[in-house]
């Protein structure tokens, strides 16, 4: 458990503007381009990544650790894709920190959810979070090249798969989580848990400040 702390620490030293640029702010030209930022961006942004190390560890308690992420990596896709033809998810910021309550809060419970059901919860929270990443692509001036599209959806697939993946197996072997209910596997619950409260402080913070200076 230890190791998982110091990960989080690490984790969360990284800035919100580091999140969304991992090639320093430079535009993306060439597949690489977005290959590297695909890659980069799930990792750099820990709002992505602790929801999904908690989906992953979710995953394995379902019996299904290698598919039940794909539902998350789909819908991503398809967010992302809509995102960056013009099509933005209301609220998705607000819907990703809401997706780290309640991914931390079930991994917390140490109830393992249903196949059904977890494929419903990764599958709507994914099109969220990929809405967030296709505004690197949308943002960009002149619209992105289809090489640099294609490169950054390959790279946000894997390695958020990869993520996925490697908490479960980790959680399990590592950890030596054997169920959902068992401490570690709890605890790595309530730390994802814990960052969505961070980051819906953050969100809270701006109007209640402003109420109280009006």
């Amino acid at each position: 458990m230890k190791r998982i702390l110091t990960i989080s620490a690490a984790t969360l030293a990284a800035t919100p503007a580091l999140a969304h640029h991992p090639l320093g702010g430079l535009p993306m030209e060439t597949f690489a381009h977005g290959l590297m930022s695909g890659v980069g961006h799930p990792v750099l942004g820990f709002d992505h990544l602790f929801f999904v190390v908690a989906m992953g560890i979710a995953a394995t308690f379902t019996g299904r650790a290698l598919t039940a992420p794909l539902a998350y990596v789909a819908a991503m896709l398809l967010g992302c894709a809509l995102m960056a033809s013009g099509i933005a998810l209301p609220a998705a910021e607000t819907v990703i920190v809401l997706s780290l309550l309640v991914m931390g809060g079930l991994v917390l419970s140490g109830r393992a959810l249903s196949p059904g059901a977890a494929l419903a919860l990764f599958a709507g929270f994914g099109l969220f979070h990929g809405s967030a990443f296709g505004g690197s692509i949308a943002g960009q001036e002149g619209g992105a090249a289809m090489s640099v599209f294609v490169g950054y959806l390959l790279g946000l697939a894997a390695i958020q798969y990869a993520i996925a993946v490697v908490a479960g197996f980790a959680i399990r072997r590592l950890f030596g989580a054997a169920t959902a209910a068992s401490v570690n596997a709890r605890l790595a619950g309530a730390m994802v848990a814990g960052v969505g409260v961070f980051l819906a402080l953050e969100i809270v913070e701006g109007p209640i400040v402003a109420l109280l200076a009006a």
